[in-house]
């Protein structure tokens, strides 16, 4: 066998320019350069208290309106982030028409989620450990109804998706909401 450089594939997915280490690197999320984002959703909070709630973001920037944020990993197919949702506070039912939508509790033991499509509802509870896959075109909404904050995971299934809409009915859906916003890491 010999020394000789390794051929050059022609089918790379390691971007040109880049080592591998440079391309992994840039792909790393680490907890301790990530920030809770109380700003993201603001606007429902300023609306009424019980609609706050703090985003992380890791790949991506998810739907709530953040334009860009360059402390995260692009997303190519799907965004991730972590949700916090302190204790008696909720997300309101939203809708997502371009995509799937997924919940995995990481803590919290009382979290309601409900669901609205068609003229039917349907609540049910999750806690920690639990996930709930939403497809596109449902309404969802849930509450902390325990007395500790929830820390969820949330994925996307696009890495641009819609931002969501809310019941016609629903007072958020009156309100206008601010430009999205860049955020620097």
């Amino acid at each position: 066998m010999t020394d000789a450089a390794a051929p050059e594939r022609p089918n790379s997915i390691i971007p040109e320019g880049k080592t591998l280490e440079q391309w992994i690197d840039s792909r790393l999320a680490r907890y301790e350069t990530r920030k809770l984002d109380w700003n993201a959703l603001k606007f429902q909070a300023d609306f009424d208290p019980k609609y706050k709630r703090a985003q992380m973001r890791y790949v991506g920037t998810g739907a709530t309106g953040v334009a860009s944020d360059t402390n995260t990993v692009a997303a190519e197919h799907f965004t991730f982030s972590t949700m916090v949702l302190p204790a008696g506070c909720e997300g309101p039912l939203h809708l997502h028409d371009d995509v799937e939508e997924v919940f995995f509790i990481l803590k919290g033991n009382k979290v309601k989620l409900m669901f609205e499509s068609e003229g039917q509802y349907y609540e049910t509870y999750v806690r920690e450990r639990d996930l709930v896959s939403v497809p596109a075109g449902i309404y969802r909404g849930l509450v902390n109804e325990g007395i500790e904050e929830a820390l969820m995971i949330v994925c996307l299934g696009t890495n641009v998706p819609e931002t969501p809409t809310y019941p016609p009915d629903h007072p958020l859906s009156q309100i206008k909401r601010p430009k999205p916003a860049a955020v620097k890491g």
